[in-house]
């Protein structure tokens, strides 16, 4: 598996518990944040759930 790297490029504020919760679990709190995971199948759902306030590339 490779590596990906997400960045949130928008707010949680006023998305719903569990959009927030996912944000959480990626390791993310800010607007700029970039973290890095494997890009495993539980990583991959939980970016498809928040790709609207998220972005990725490959690292």
């Amino acid at each position: 598996m490779g590596k990906i790297k997400v960045k949130q490029v928008k707010s949680g504020i006023k998305k719903t518990q569990r959009q927030k919760r996912t944000l959480e679990a990626l390791g993310l709190r800010k607007i700029g944040q970039v973290v890095e995971h494997e890009a495993t199948p539980n990583i991959l759902g939980m970016v498809s759930k928040v790709e609207h306030l998220v972005s990725t590339e490959e690292a």
